[in-house]
């Protein structure tokens, strides 16, 4: 479900996000570029994606295990995820969220990469 054509406030997306009831929401969609806010609870169930991704933190901190690479992240930083690569948050706070921007082919760039050569 796309919510604005060009602006996307983190406090709307937020209240929409607790109107649906979800803990994740896509906010934007133009071309590969699909963006959603991401509100995990209780624990992180993700499992790997089919594109590359990109999260920046919109709010709180949380651990992130990138292949079982451990980091501490909080509001402001950008993390990239590489398309099938095993990820999750963990050990987050209560307020944690973040912006996840998934774009290019599937299978991820490297993918794209490997045939053009």
């Amino acid at each position: 479900m796309v919510m604005f054509a060009n602006k996307v406030s983190l406090a709307e997306a937020h209240q929409k996000l607790g109107e649906v009831s979800a803990v994740f929401l896509e906010v934007f969609r133009r071309g590969t570029l699909s963006v959603e806010l991401y509100h995990p609870e209780g624990e992180d169930k993700q499992t790997p994606h089919s594109r590359d991704e990109v999260y920046i933190i919109a709010a709180g901190e949380a651990v992130f295990e990138l292949e079982g690479q451990k980091t501490q992240v909080k509001t402001g930083d950008f993390l990239f995820v590489p398309a099938q690569a095993e990820h999750r948050f963990v050990e987050f706070s209560e307020n944690f969220s973040t912006w996840v921007l998934f774009y290019g082919p599937e299978g991820g760039e490297n993918a794209l990469n490997a045939t053009q050569k």
